[in-house]
């Protein structure tokens, strides 16, 4: 039996899978990526709220732009994460782009990340984002077949202020 797999808004029901996620990637000692998972959730409500509020453009901090979450959910279990900037400042346009995902590292190489992918580049077009930037570190070579294979063009590469080489992809 196949588990449904859908792209869905943050929501304190899925607060156990959620928390689960986040966890995991605590654990791994990894940078969580996109930067959003990792927002405290121990006011799980809160945190929930202010994910919603930043899609809305609330209370953003000053030179933010609004942003969608999503979470990857397959069965009930989180498996991944994206974050989208409905529009580029010039400091994003040269580092993070539009589209920002991570996959947990215990389910990553499972294609997981392909399909987060797809559907973030959907909820991008109903944004209005007709051409997303999808950028990732140099040597990220699973990130560099994943924009690949989801029609990204390989463009210009440049050098984030902390010297980390980024491929940028159209």
């Amino acid at each position: 039996m196949e588990l449904s797999m859908s792209l869905v808004r943050p929501t304190v029901e899925l607060k156990d899978g959620y928390l689960a996620f986040y966890q995991e990637w605590i654990e791994s000692g990894e940078d969580m990526v996109p930067w959003v998972i990792s927002k405290d959730p121990s006011d799980f409500e809160a945190m929930v709220q202010s994910l919603l509020n930043n899609e809305k453009g609330e209370n953003l901090p000053g030179n933010w732009v609004p942003d969608s979450t999503f979470w990857l959910v397959v069965g009930n279990k989180v498996v991944g994460a994206v974050n989208i900037r409905h529009r580029l400042t010039e400091k994003l346009f040269n580092c993070g782009g539009h589209i920002g995902y991570g996959i947990r590292p215990k389910e990553r190489r499972k294609g997981y990340a392909s399909k987060l992918l797809a559907l973030s580049l959907q909820k991008a077009k109903e944004l209005g984002i007709e051409k997303a930037l999808v950028v990732c570190d140099e040597g990220n070579i699973a990130s560099e077949k994943t924009i690949l294979k989801n029609g990204g063009i390989p463009d210009s590469n440049f050098v984030e202020e902390t010297e980390t080489l980024l491929k940028d992809f159209g």
